[in-house]
């Protein structure tokens, strides 16, 4: 009985450090696709221009959304 105590604990000791290992990489865990979305979007001129008219006030917020919806 006392191996099959030591075996479970081994296992969960081992299953413990994998997990840890995994969520401190950022890999493993997450599902596909996941790592792409979380890189920043590639530096699209066409939005790129559209935030900065944004920012300076020259369109409103109304018309930066429509624009955003037909850049993306």
């Amino acid at each position: 009985m006392a191996f099959v105590m030591s075996l479970f604990t081994i296992l969960l000791l081992t299953a413990v450090a994998v997990t840890v290992v995994l969520a401190a990489s950022g890999s493993g865990l997450t599902g596909p696709g996941t790592e792409e979305e979380a890189r920043p979007r590639a530096a699209d001129p066409a939005l790129q221009e559209l935030r900065m008219r944004y920012a300076r006030g020259e369109i409103d917020r109304e018309e930066y959304l429509e624009r955003l919806i037909d850049l993306e």
